[in-house]
């Protein structure tokens, strides 16, 4: 089969024949249709995030289910799919109080790899699921059956960012109707927070960015406000908006330490401050304690947007469905796998909300 493999971080990722093992128990081989390019993959082909080569990154991904290793039950051969990062054991602590977002056992396939180079050499399968390729054997928990009349592009969306960004604002903040709500990061990541407390009917909804395409998108999936930070205070600006207060919650969906520390500032007395995007792992940041005790600010991460595959990738493909979540308008670019390298740099250029590779 035919897989993007990065040999050497920063470099342009090559596109070649690799060799793929039949899955083990609890696993299963997806046909892939659809991978979308995900920021955190650009910071792992980047080494941003550390770790070995070679890798094949790409964890954003629809697509067919094709093999079932043994034991496996809750798919069969045919199956529409979507294939996300999250995987859950059913055993540790994280996953039997119901957090199975969090769960970090490592799985067979996550340590031993099922990717191989041409001639043996072993390849890391790149955020759990290696998706620049053509196929991809994973564990059977991080699947989620779909109705096969749903577009595999559109689809592949709710692996990541989709429930990254809703998520956040759904699940983990809880944002409730009538709450203000700035959302810093109009992407692929910060449109679906964006949609998401439109959803939960935040007003004021503020979108902050440093791109005018990116705002303009925002205000098209329901920011009611938006703010260039290139071109205006944004945290007077913010002021301004939500009556000298600061808002009642602030997700910050790009992994920017600077931009953490502006959120600090926009958020009011008592309110949230929700990170969403991840940064380089060694990055660190600094906020003011004792303003954090008098205010009573609370600053939460949210992994994945808090994420029940099972449970919220149905509820999200219904209201797809019913023309209530927007996914096609996400897609700015389709290519095809030989083409990886242009959708990246596309995509870091800013000009795209989500580039999705496509296949045959």
């Amino acid at each position: 089969m035919i897989a993007a493999v990065c040999y050497q971080h920063g470099q342009p990722l090559v596109v070649e024949e690799v060799l793929l093992d039949p899955p083990q128990a609890h696993e299963v081989r997806v046909k892939v249709k659809a991978t979308a390019i995900c920021h955190s993959d650009v910071h792992q082909i980047r080494g941003e995030w550390g770790g070995g080569t070679p890798i094949v990154a790409g964890h954003e991904a629809a697509g067919i289910v094709e093999a079932l290793g043994p034991h496996v039950t809750s798919v069969q051969v045919g199956d529409h799919v979507v294939v996300s990062l999250l995987t859950a054991c059913g055993r540790c602590p994280d996953c039997l109080v119901g957090a199975s977002h969090l769960c970090k056992t490592a799985l067979p396939h996550m340590v031993d790899g099922r990717l191989h180079t041409s001639d043996g050499q072993p390849i890391i399968t790149g955020i759990r699921t290696a998706a620049f390729a053509e196929y991809t054997v994973v564990h059977e928990t991080q699947l989620v059956t779909i109705p096969p009349e749903i577009p595999f592009d559109a689809a592949s969306l709710l692996a990541c960012g989709v429930i990254t960004g809703w998520g956040a604002v759904v699940n983990t903040a809880r944002v409730s109707p009538g709450s203000s709500v700035i959302v810093i990061g109009a992407g692929g990541v910060g449109l679906n927070a964006v949609q998401g407390a439109n959803f939960s009917g935040a007003y004021p909804l503020i979108a902050i960015d440093l791109l005018d395409n990116k705002l303009e998108a925002a205000r098209h999936f329901g920011a009611t406000h938006t703010i260039n930070g290139r071109q205006a205070d944004a945290v007077r600006a913010v002021r301004e908006l939500t009556n000298g207060l600061g808002a009642d919650y602030v997700f910050i969906t790009v992994g920017s330490p600077a931009a953490m520390e502006q959120g600090f500032k926009m958020s009011n007395n008592g309110g949230t401050i929700v990170f969403v995007g991840i940064p380089d792992w060694k990055t660190k940041m600094s906020l003011p304690i004792g303003i954090t005790v008098s205010s009573e600010k609370k600053i939460m991460g949210s992994f994945m947007g808090s994420t029940r595959l099972q449970v919220d990738v149905p509820k999200l493909v219904s209201l797809y469905q019913n023309g209530r979540l927007r996914l096609d308008e996400l897609i700015t670019g389709r290519y095809p796998l030989a083409q990886i390298n242009e959708a990246i740099a596309n995509m870091e250029d800013g000009h795209a909300l989500r580039n999705v590779i496509l296949f045959d």
